[in-house]
């Protein structure tokens, strides 16, 4: 199925329950979270008002991804560090959405004065690492038995990519 992106734009509080919907089914396949419960859409809107970017990729007037990044660490000389989260609605995985959301967030944290994106990804999360390879990240390592989910310990894999002046 290939999934039309019809815009990609800031997120707005009355996205939140949509954006948490999204992040249900993450949670639910096991493959791309720690968490294991929803957050409720007032604590959506809470992220929403932190330092970001925070972008929702829309197709045909609904919400059907959202891409994120959260400060990495307060210590200052991290402060161009960002993490960031990409989460696609199953009924819109493999058509694209994935990309084009990443790729902009990078665009969106550059301009924001981060100097570095990295993620946290599942190794069994194959869809999400070519999505991170695809837009120009690099596997840098692994956590291992970074946390226990449902009793197992997992492994994160570890990719980043420069932005701005340090790529140098």
């Amino acid at each position: 199925m290939t999934v039309q992106v019809a815009a990609v734009r800031p997120a707005r509080p009355d996205d939140a329950e949509a954006i948490a919907a999204i992040y249900g089914d993450g949670i639910d396949g096991r493959n791309a979270t720690f968490v294991t419960t929803p957050p409720a859409a007032e604590n959506v809107r809470a992220w929403l008002r932190q330092r970001g970017p925070f972008l929702i990729a829309e197709r045909d007037g609904r919400v059907v991804g959202w891409a994120a990044v959260t400060d990495y660490s307060d210590v200052p000389a991290y402060r161009g560090v960002g993490e960031f989260a990409l989460y696609v609605a199953a009924a819109a995985r493999g058509g694209g959405v994935g990309r084009t959301l990443l790729s902009a967030l990078c665009d969106a944290a550059e301009r924001d004065g981060r100097f570095k994106l990295i993620g946290k990804i599942f190794p069994e999360n194959r869809a999400s690492l070519a999505v991170a390879r695809a837009c120009g990240f690099e596997e840098v390592g692994t956590h291992r038995r970074h946390g226990l989910l449902d009793g197992r310990w997992r492994d994160v894999t570890i990719v980043e990519r420069l932005l701005g002046e340090a790529r140098g």
